[in-house]
């Protein structure tokens, strides 16, 4: 199935999910800390990373940032806390998901899978869809490239996934709950959070000036769409 880097400080719960994770056939490996974590990262290049946020040492917050600016690897935080400051600042910190202890690792196995799913190729309908322009913002739908004034813009598979649902159909808008739907494939009981955060991420790296959107544009009281209407 899947490569996973599983940096869980709690070596009871470190090694119930590595278990179970094994036992979906994923390979697994395991670190205690965000040092070692890192380490192993840059050694077994693994395809999703399930970062618990409250680490000795290097905390969680700062691993996900230091493990995003390294890279585009998918990562599905672990929290304690269903605190809205804990996991927006990690979603904020650059992971793609989160799932809240105590876990259940059927749910962290279906998160993993649909993480590991937006980085799946979409094809385009047709050969018009490839090479889509919006000013300087070039999307490229069959080659899944995204470039901004000709230089290459690199996406998460979740950020990628955003950009190409919501400019699918420009000046449609799009509720959150679509968008939680068609992006993160499910419903996380109205969590919007999951979304704007992406859609900072994402704004940060297409958007001349961020602050000032134009091609993600916020709907306010509803959700998003692309470009103007």
């Amino acid at each position: 199935m899947a490569s996973v880097l599983l940096i869980e400080d709690d070596a009871s719960v470190r090694e119930g999910l590595e278990l179970a994770l094994r036992r979906q056939a994923h390979t697994v490996h395991t670190a205690e800390s965000g040092e070692l974590g890192l380490e192993k990262l840059r050694v077994f290049h693994p395809d999703i990373v399930v970062l618990d946020l409250m680490l000795p040492g290097i905390d969680g917050f700062e691993t996900c940032r230091r493990i995003r600016s390294a890279g585009e690897v998918p990562i599905i935080m672990l929290t304690a806390r269903s605190d809205d400051f804990d996991i927006v600042a990690g979603l904020e910190a650059g992971a793609d998901d989160y799932v809240t202890k105590p876990i259940e690792p059927r749910v962290l196995d279906a998160r993993i899978r649909a993480v590991l799913r937006r980085a799946v190729s979409e094809k385009p309908a047709n050969d018009d869809a490839a090479g889509e322009r919006h000013g300087g913002l070039v999307i490229d739908r069959a080659g899944l490239v995204v470039t901004k004034n000709g230089e290459p813009v690199s996406l998460t598979p979740t950020e990628l996934k955003l950009l190409l649902e919501l400019s699918r159909t420009p000046g449609q808008v799009y509720s959150r709950q679509q968008i939680l739907s068609a992006v993160w494939d499910h419903d996380y009981l109205g969590d919007s959070r999951l979304v704007d955060a992406c859609v900072q991420r994402l704004r940060a790296k297409i958007e001349d000036v961020p602050a000032k959107p134009e091609h993600v544009q916020t709907v306010r009281g509803f959700g998003y769409r692309f470009g103007r209407s």
